[in-house]
Parts: C-alpha cells; sequence; structure tokens
C-alpha cells in the first residue's frame, strides 16, 4: 500500500483518533445540567420514538429507556465521553469501536427521519467499521503499548 506523509498503519489511527475527538465534541456540546437535571435530552428522544414510524422503536423506547430517564441521560452522556477517550488514547479500542457503532446504529434508527442526523451517524458508524476492521490500534495507542488485542 502507498500512502503519502505517513504509513496506512498510521492514517488509520489518525482516522480512530479523529473519530474519538468527534465523540469528545459531542459529549462537550451537550447542555449537561439540561440533559440531568431537566430531562431534556431523553424527553426529546422520548418525543421523537412516540411518533417513530417502526413499532419495534417506540416499544423498545417504552421499555428500555422510558422507565429510567435519569439513568439512561448519563449511559448516554457518558458513554460518548468514554468513547471518545478510548478512542483518542487507544485504550480498549475494539471494545470503544464495537460500542460506538452499535450508538450510531441505535442514533440512526431513532432519528431515521432527521436527515442532518443521518449523515453524521452513518459516517460514524462506517468510520468505527473500518477502524475495527482494519485493526485500528496496532499504532499510536495504549493497547498497542501494554499489549492488548495483538
Amino acid at each position: 500500500m502507498q500512502t503519502v506523509w505517513l504509513t496506512g498503519a498510521e492514517w488509520l489511527a489518525v482516522l480512530r483518533i479523529g473519530l474519538g475527538l468527534w465523540w469528545l465534541e459531542s459529549w462537550r456540546h451537550k447542555d449537561r445540567e439540561g440533559w440531568f437535571e431537566r430531562g431534556t435530552g431523553i424527553a426529546w428522544a422520548a418525543d421523537v420514538a412516540s411518533r417513530h414510524r417502526w413499532a419495534a422503536v417506540r416499544t423498545g423506547f417504552e421499555k428500555v429507556v422510558a422507565p429510567r430517564p435519569k439513568l439512561m441521560a448519563y449511559v448516554v452522556v457518558y458513554a460518548e465521553l468514554a468513547l471518545g477517550l478510548g478512542l483518542v488514547s487507544g485504550f480498549l479500542t475494539p471494545i470503544a469501536l464495537i460500542a460506538g457503532l452499535l450508538l450510531n446504529l441505535l442514533y440512526l434508527v431513532l432519528m431515521i427521519h432527521d436527515w442532518a442526523e443521518q449523515g453524521q451517524n452513518a459516517m460514524m458508524a462506517l468510520i468505527s467499521l473500518v477502524a475495527l476492521l482494519a485493526l485500528s490500534w496496532q499504532t499510536w495507542s495504549l493497547d498497542s503499548a501494554i499489549g492488548l488485542f495483538l
């Protein structure tokens, strides 16, 4: 494989780190007081789910998220932080990539009607898949430094 400036493995690490920075930005710009104290994030998601064309999304939200809105707010917000930190540092990278892929797919399904969000979630999911299948933690990662996931 020929590349410019960096090796292929290093470019994959750049892609992984960039994805991690994307997750960190998602966490940074969240109104955490709104999410945790006023329940704004979960209330918005509940409204989206209640009008969803797929019954499975409405039912799944009602059974999993609606009964525990405060817990789910913390799970969503801190999952984004954990994904960002894990991908930037390259720590437990395959786990972070799989979790991020699943979270993006959940967002994609929930917001199936919001075309602005679809592009972001589709691209983040694609980057997660490529970074996972290309073993992007082989370079510039704590996983590589300590010998995890060789």
